[in-house]
């Protein structure tokens, strides 16, 4: 039988969890529909971790905000260098930003790392399902001396600009949703 009260007690505990999970969710059905995570989901979910690290946190204050601050930047930097190529879009990465300005620095990084995997998963399960294999193998061989290569980033995004329209798009906001989640829910974050 449900405990309401115990149900209540762990809800009051999670609840930025949900939040985080509520707007991933909201997050990642736009960026599948239209390919963009709009920025009137990811300024304030940045603005609103930021809030609540502060004043409701377990470490409320400047120390809540400091933590804030190091998941943002966390958020920022794991994903930074992927859009710096034109690799990815700048909402995917002010999403997990996001998430960083609610959940802090570690939780992040784990998050990140479960949201590569998914993202590596679906993109491999995109080009596998369209019979696509060898050219974006060759595709991705390209990219990555092209890295090695060309060492100015604004060249980079240039480049990756042009290659755009030839290639399969992840909508990586999803990824971002899953892998995030599915984080919580393995950590036992979520009840």
């Amino acid at each position: 039988m449900l405990d309401f009260q115990e149900f209540g007690g762990r809800l009051a505990e999670t609840w930025p969890c949900w939040v985080v999970t509520i707007t991933l969710v909201v997050a990642a059905v736009i960026d599948g529909l239209q390919l963009k995570v709009p920025n009137w989901i990811t300024f304030p979910m940045i603005i609103s971790g930021w809030i609540y690290s502060t004043a409701f946190s377990p470490f409320a204050g400047w120390e809540g905000l400091f933590l804030s601050l190091v998941g943002t930047a966390v958020g920022l930097a794991v994903l930074l260098p992927a859009y710096a190529v034109g690799g990815m879009g700048a909402g995917d990465v002010k999403l997990m930003a996001g998430v960083g300005a609610w959940m802090w620095g570690t939780v992040t990084l784990y998050a990140f790392a479960a949201t590569a995997v998914v993202g590596g998963v679906i993109a491999v399960a995109m080009v596998l399902s369209r019979g696509a294999w060898a050219k974006h193998r060759d595709q991705f061989w390209s990219i990555l001396g092209e890295i090695a290569t060309v060492k100015d980033p604004e060249k980079l995004a240039a480049i990756a600009a042009e290659r755009k329209p030839r290639m399969f798009l992840l909508p990586y906001g999803i990824p971002i949703a899953i892998g995030t989640i599915a984080y919580f829910a393995w950590s036992g974050m979520l009840v």
